[in-house]
């Protein structure tokens, strides 16, 4: 077999056409500066930090007046004192997923004045306020 005879017979590899475009790739975003904090954080923070706990004291004492035995269950002290924390917690951390700082105060106060307003109702009807 001669040279030409192997070239004909495709042994070589076809070279890459240098020509061939390229695929567009799209431009990563610049990274945010790592030390810097965004403006909601700081209150988006101080949503949950306050307002997230007087949620979680207000959801507490609805447990304790709508919870088994009512509110002179025996133990129950015990639990509503240690339930406020997770509560406290739970709302701390969702208030992170609302996309607005002011947003987020918009929505912890609204669910503030909800909890705290069926609290204080439910304060003045079982104490006879309605008769």
């Amino acid at each position: 077999m001669s040279a030409e005879e192997t070239v004909l017979a495709g042994t070589e590899k076809p070279e890459r056409n240098a020509k061939a475009k390229s695929i567009p790739t799209r431009k990563a975003k610049p990274a945010a500066r790592p030390g810097k904090l965004q403006p909601d954080w700081w209150s988006k923070s101080f949503a949950g930090a306050v307002l997230g706990l007087t949620l979680a004291l207000a959801l507490s004492g609805l447990f304790a007046w709508y919870g088994p035995g009512g509110i002179d269950a025996p133990d129950k002290r015990q639990f509503v004192m240690w339930s406020i924390a997770p509560l406290w917690v739970i709302a701390f951390s969702l208030v992170f997923l609302i996309p607005t700082g002011r947003r987020a105060l918009l929505m912890m106060g609204a669910l503030n004045l909800v909890a705290f307003g069926l609290l204080f109702a439910t304060t003045y009807i079982h104490s006879g306020g309605l008769q």
